[in-house]
């Protein structure tokens, strides 16, 4: 499969990636940026999108239509707080759909 890759977290989330040429969405920790954002990604239909667990929440109304296709390939990760859990559940959701089983429980 081929697409394209975009990244959504806060300035310093999205730094490193955009070294590798990857298409980055710096938001602030603002819930109406955050759903524009992640709207502008879905509306310009990027494959898989890494989200940063802290603006997950925010993002999640976007996103959660999605939640059982393959396109895009939503992929929550922590970053620098103690994670809180939101990005186990999402991959555990996603390996629920790849696999049949949930692996993480």
């Amino acid at each position: 499969m081929q697409g394209k890759v975009a990244i959504l977290g806060s300035g310093d989330f999205v730094m490193p990636y955009s070294a590798l040429g990857v298409d980055c969405f710096a938001v602030e920790d603002n819930g109406e940026q955050i759903v524009a954002a992640a709207q502008k990604i879905v509306d310009e239909k990027y494959a898989m999108v890494i989200v940063a667990e802290t603006v997950a929440p925010a993002a999640q109304q976007v996103f959660e239509r999605f939640a059982t296709k393959t396109v895009p390939c939503v992929l929550v990760v922590p970053f620098t707080t103690e994670s809180e859990g939101f990005a186990t559940q999402s991959l555990s959701r996603l390996l629920k759909i790849a696999t049949g089983i949930d692996i993480l429980k």
